[in-house]
């Protein structure tokens, strides 16, 4: 498929909200897919470090 301009690229001879808007909600997909347990890793991390401190000082 050849494009004349960008802008006919952009728009996709009209189908383009539906396609860039399944590639957004792709990567949106796939950034939370690695950020969440990386997130969920250091909040897990956290909390053990403060519970060990509680158990350590009683």
């Amino acid at each position: 498929m050849s494009f004349a301009s960008f802008s006919d690229f952009i728009v996709m001879g009209g189908h383009g909200a539906y396609v860039w808007s399944a590639y957004g909600i792709t990567f949106a997909v796939l950034a939370l897919n690695i950020a969440l347990p990386i997130l969920a890793k250091r909040r897990y991390l956290q909390n053990e470090a403060r519970r060990l401190r509680r158990e350590n000082k009683s």
